[in-house]
């Protein structure tokens, strides 16, 4: 274990400290109210960056240090720290790496769908993760999204079961869960001794051993566990349940299935060097448990992300693109190699000002060090460099291969931006995010305020690839757009609190999307005659459905220069236009193919203004023969209630249009899933609680886009059809 000073020596060391092979990059993923945070808060402290446990409820914790954040008891922003872990000997059951000092960087990544770009953002530059899962609620549709963004960037993970100390744990669920819900090869190294208030250790099953933590206060060595032999019914369960681990290892791992075939032993170093070489590839999910809160299993966790996730040098290297040839060039993990990193977050400070995370992926920079972005094709030289712990700030002369650390001072990035070395031009892959879902105008409560609001909101733009801000050109009005109501509510807080900008919000508004169910053909003209030089443009298209997620392609068919080419960008940016505003609705147009196939020109009149006014009318005409229809975003949304207020929420979701996909029975409670409109969600929460008397919960994520049925469609054309008279 560490203390602050040692961690602070070996942060402004002017060399490398720890080795890549002892440098871990972890994020703490989960649904929201898994114990995330407190998780984070009890490896602080074990690892001895701080003295005093902080608690969500007190708002005192380390990663959540924003005033939003301790005021809720939820994280909004991933949060970035750094801490160190020696294993000890603990009477010879981590012998593989005793005595060794690892870093670890820790990103606390919030659990809420409303700050998914947060998860999404970290996930592209961590080497692991730790998945925590309620012991209670198994596993909730958070944990299944940020299972799919650790998937999607091919990030190692293992799992930690918390609250085992809660009334209603169960390990067992809480693993069938996994396999069946997350199709997890999922196996425990941990299981639980005893549960619920009876939690009183953990059985290590690679070693064989049983572990026990004590009571009572935590001391500044905090909460001590004693190892011991197994005794009785644990020796036939521990042996079980270890010939089940080696089974699931021996189908993956050729040396493994090797001692197996030939009926040698099996020692534990060799055991967990294959659990690791499978944990590295993604194909085992070592399974803890414990009880954060009750300090209980954290430095078993600390031990397996030692242990089992990998370095920056146990998975493969990054790939980047060259920007000429648009090869694919690998980027090691290398101190000596030249200067490679990834911007995934900007954040605005009130003292240091704008601040860059960033994950270095080969190379070292230094203060003083110029470095290179590809995209804007600019030179920026490093004035300042820092490592993020929670709201604390520590300024490093140097960062390394591996490390996650801050820029301060530079200008024109954004979020995804590759920062390098000018002679090693390239271009890594930058995270990507959704659309957002839910719109609303607004407005600062004095004129005065204006100037201050668009410079605010134009900063948490930048800082949130999921909030927009935009203004629409039919009313005039400014519109902030984001993934939920939450979103847009801490958006506003924050306008008030760091830019001091009261602001009035419109009722939210659905961002509905507009496409097609048939191919149809549409001509569009535009011919002006007004004296001297007219106007004159002639465009004719064919559109049909795209598929699904596809997006919107414009193709160039015309032949015989039917439209002279330098008029074929005003066409395709017109169509373009029409697309982006709406045709049937005022909405955007998605999943749609358009083929530019024919038209006329003027030699005198023609000119870009006119074909791009025939681009809008060819597609307004095209589209409205083409069976256009509206679609909506629905919300995959679960609720856990007592039974006694089943039927009543059950019927408050019918009556919101909901689908109910499910009806699960687990510890008392019952778990509705369902498909629901996100137009008929406003107002849930108040809703839920007053059916349940403030029992049930619920959570609720994105899921996909379906046809507005009739019954509603007609109100919303109805609405569409006054903007467009009002305008007119």
């Amino acid at each position: 274990m560490s203390d602050v000073a040692a961690i602070n020596a070996a942060l402004n060391s002017p060399n490398r400290q720890f080795s890549l092979e002892r440098t871990r990059n972890i994020g703490i993923a989960a649904h929201i109210d898994a114990g995330k945070t407190t998780t984070t808060e009890r490896i602080l402290f074990y690892t001895g960056l701080i003295h005093k446990i902080g608690d969500v409820d007190d708002g005192n914790t380390v990663t959540d240090w924003m005033e939003q954040e301790k005021e809720r008891g939820i994280t909004i922003t991933s949060a970035a720290v750094t801490c160190f872990w020696t294993q000890k000997k603990d009477e010879g059951i981590f012998k593989s790496r005793e005595g060794l000092a690892h870093r670890v960087n820790i990103i606390d990544t919030p659990g809420h769908v409303d700050f998914t770009a947060e998860v999404e953002r970290s996930m592209r530059v961590l080497d692991g993760a730790v998945a925590v899962f309620c012991g209670v609620a198994g596993v909730q549709p958070q944990s299944e999204t940020v299972w799919r963004q650790a998937t999607k960037y091919k990030v190692p993970r293992i799992a930690f079961v918390n609250k085992m100390d809660r009334t209603g744990a169960n390990f067992k669920n809480a693993l069938d869960d996994m396999r069946k819900k997350l199709g997890a090869y999922a196996f425990p190294i941990y299981l639980p001794i005893g549960a619920e208030d009876r939690l009183a250790g953990l059985i290590d099953l690679v070693n064989q051993k049983a572990l026990y933590w004590g009571e009572g206060d935590v001391t500044n060595e905090g909460l001590k566990y004693e190892v011991r032999d197994l005794v009785g019914p644990q020796i036939e369960e521990a042996q079980e349940a270890l010939q089940e681990l080696i089974d699931a290892v021996s189908n993956k791992d050729d040396s493994i299935a090797e001692l197996v075939l030939e009926e040698k032993p099996i020692t534990a170093p060799v055991l967990k060097a294959a659990i690791r070489r499978l944990t590295c590839k993604i194909e085992l999910i070592p399974v803890l448990c414990g009880s954060a809160f009750k300090k209980k299993g954290v430095q078993c966790l600390i031990d397996a992300v030692i242990d089992y996730l990998p370095s920056p040098i146990d998975i493969p290297a990054a790939q980047g693109l060259a920007p000429d040839s648009l090869e694919k060039v690998e980027v090691p993990p290398d101190d000596n190699a030249k200067f490679c990193s990834l911007a995934f977050k900007l954040w605005t400070d009130a003292y240091a000002g704008k601040l860059v995370f960033f994950r270095v992926y080969s190379g070292q920079l230094k203060k003083g060090d110029t470095i290179y972005n590809p995209r804007t094709r600019k030179r920026e030289r490093v004035s300042r460099l820092m490592v993020i712990q929670g709201s604390e700030r520590k300024d490093v002369d140097s960062v390394y291969s591996g490390d996650i650390a801050a820029l301060v001072g530079l200008r024109n990035i954004i979020t995804g931006d590759t920062l390098c070395n000018e002679d090693y031009e390239i271009t890594l892959e930058p995270p990507t995010f959704p659309e957002p879902v839910i719109s609303m105008a607004i407005e600062p409560k004095t004129k005065a305020d204006q100037e201050k609001m668009s410079i605010g909101l134009q900063r948490l733009a930048e800082e949130d690839p999921t909030f927009k801000v935009f203004t629409n050109e039919e009313t005039g009005q400014l519109i902030i757009a984001g993934m939920g109501e939450l979103h847009l509510e801490i958006i506003r807080d924050r306008l008030k609190r760091e830019f001091s900008v009261e602001a009035d919000a419109g009722a939210p508004q659905i961002a509905y999307r507009e496409t097609i169910t048939s191919a149809a053909e549409g001509e569009g003209k535009w011919i002006r005659q007004s004296g001297g030089r007219g106007q004159y443009g002639h465009a004719c298209i064919e559109i049909e459905p795209n598929e699904k997620g596809k997006g919107v392609e414009v193709l160039n068919e015309i032949v015989g220069g039917a439209i002279p080419r330098e008029f074929i960008g005003a066409v395709e940016g017109g169509i373009r236009e029409a697309i982006k505003s709406g045709v049937y609705a005022g909405y955007q147009v998605i999943d749609v193919k358009v083929k530019m196939v024919d038209g006329s020109f003027h030699e005198v009149d023609s000119n870009e203004l006119a074909f791009r006014m025939a681009g809008i009318f060819a597609m307004k005409d095209a589209f409205s023969k083409a069976g256009p229809i509206l679609l909506e975003p629905v919300m995959k949304v679960e609720a856990t209630t007592p039974d006694e207020y089943q039927g009543d929420i059950l019927g408050d979701i019918n009556r919101r249009r909901g689908i109910i996909q499910g009806v699960d029975a687990k510890n008392g409670q019952t778990i509705l899933s369902a498909m629901v409109p996100l137009a008929e969600m406003f107002g849930y929460a108040t809703a839920i609680r007053s059916l349940s008397k403030g029992r049930a919960s619920y959570s609720m994520e994105p899921n996909n886009f379906e046809q507005v049925p009739n019954s509603v469609l007609a109100g919303i054309l109805d609405v569409a059809k006054k903007k467009g008279a009002a305008r007119s």
